[in-house]
């Protein structure tokens, strides 16, 4: 399974309710939960699945299922890593202490043990699926590769380095070893405070980063977006599905678009842009 059974699975299955439909299914106690619940029925094809067939569908789809402390939320079996966003409006989305990732490195001290070892790997694409949620309301989503949206991690490890140089060479203050920027004890007289100093990421949501080729419709009671760069597009091998498919249904549209490097905006990439709407 990959982005484009997912894309196939939405366009054959377009929730709106997300809130209310997985409620009624006790699979969603909140609007997070639901999309994250949603996002993983589009991979897996599992909408209308018993518990038991889920189960065992979602296990023969995902090699890893996250938690809320540790990236990512998926990882597709021998493909790609998923990462799921809400919100509310056409915002900016709160990454806190992660930044951004433009691949999912097996070497990133945030995810856990569990994920390392979920099967032979060290670097995967990462998808960020973004959903605005509303009033229970599944507004729109867009998924886009950390390749196509982000810059890469040296980009942010040397921001950080730099800042954290900066504050370590600060005199007369009791550091300690961390992975965070500093973590600062003994700051009271009586030694027994310490302070955390800590990174809070965010990343301007899809919408407001690929306006100029796609603006956002608010008079579309559901909107799909999806971009995806040339040389992905051509490694996977079901994209004739989706484009027959395309054919079929008026409301689909794949284009043709160029969209900017993330680490060199002069230069553009070929890329596809997948529409949905209703």
């Amino acid at each position: 399974m990959n982005i484009i059974d997912a894309i196939v699975n939405l366009v054959s299955n377009p929730i709106t309710s997300i809130v209310t439909t997985y409620k009624n299914k006790n699979r969603a106690n909140n609007a997070g939960d639901a999309l994250e619940e949603y996002i993983k029925d589009l991979f897996a094809n599992t909408f209308n699945s018993s518990p038991a067939e889920k189960a065992k569908r979602w296990s023969e789809t995902f090699s890893y299922l996250g938690n809320s402390n540790n990236p990512p939320d998926a990882m597709l079996r021998c493909g790609d890593a998923i990462e799921i966003k809400k919100i509310e409006n056409i915002s900016s989305i709160a990454l806190n202490s992660s930044y951004p990732k433009h691949t999912l490195k097996i070497t990133n001290n945030k995810i856990s043990k569990s994920c390392r070892k979920a099967e032979e790997w060290n670097e995967k694409d990462i998808i960020y699926a973004v959903g605005l949620v509303k009033n229970g309301l599944l507004k729109s989503l867009c998924m886009v590769y950390g390749l196509d949206y982000c810059a890469s991690e040296e980009c942010y490890d040397n921001l950080l380095n730099k800042i954290k140089s900066g504050v370590l060479s600060l005199p007369d203050i009791n550091f300690t070893d961390s992975n965070e920027i500093a973590h600062i004890n003994k700051v009271d007289p009586l030694g027994i405070t310490y302070m955390r100093v800590r990174g809070m990421w965010g990343i301007e949501n899809p919408w407001k980063v690929f306006d100029y080729i796609k603006q956002y419709d608010k008079s579309k009671v559901f909107q799909f977006m999806c971009i995806i760069n040339i040389d992905k597009w051509n490694s996977f091998n079901n994209t004739e599905s989706l484009e027959k498919l395309a054919g079929e249904n008026q409301t689909l549209k794949i284009s043709d678009v160029k969209i900017k490097d993330p680490d060199n905006p002069a230069r553009l990439i070929d890329s596809k842009l997948i529409q949905f709407s209703i």
